[in-house]
């Protein structure tokens, strides 16, 4: 398996058990002070990482359009973030984790429209599978 794969299947395991531990820990919490939270521990392990691995780099180097997208991307994870927990509050973990999958197909839509990529046949029939069972958790009881 190459090393990019073994990483994108550790970040799905983390955020199933994100899931999980995130439903059990929300009991009796506002949603919104449970994310306060968990920015501020995911905050402080970084820094602790950073420091651990000398990963520091001066904030001079980076660029204007870094700082931008990168802060975006901040604000895109945070809005992400506070929607999940709010779900996870008020639906189950196997009612909400299925449809916030639908990111993945989100993902390759935004691909291909913003960063001008090209899946392959192989690959849009894995993401209208994706779809595919998004819609049908999301579906079948009604």
């Amino acid at each position: 398996m190459q090393e990019w794969a073994l990483w994108a299947l550790a970040s799905a395991v983390f955020a199933a058990l994100t899931a999980i531990f995130a439903k059990v820990g929300l009991e009796g919490v506002d949603s919104n002070f449970a994310t306060f939270i968990r920015t501020l521990v995911i905050a402080g392990a970084l820094i602790l990482f950073l420091t651990y691995a000398k990963k520091w780099q001066p904030l001079g180097e980076l660029s204007a359009r870094n700082w931008v997208f990168l802060t975006l991307s901040g604000l895109a994870t945070g809005a992400s973030w506070l929607a999940y927990f709010k779900a996870l509050q008020i639906g189950s973990a196997s009612q909400v984790a299925p449809i916030d999958k639908l990111s993945v197909v989100l993902v390759v839509v935004f691909a291909v429209i913003f960063l001008g990529e090209r899946p392959s046949v192989r690959e849009w029939i894995g993401i209208a599978l994706i779809a595919s069972g998004v819609f049908t958790l999301v579906f079948a009881n009604r």
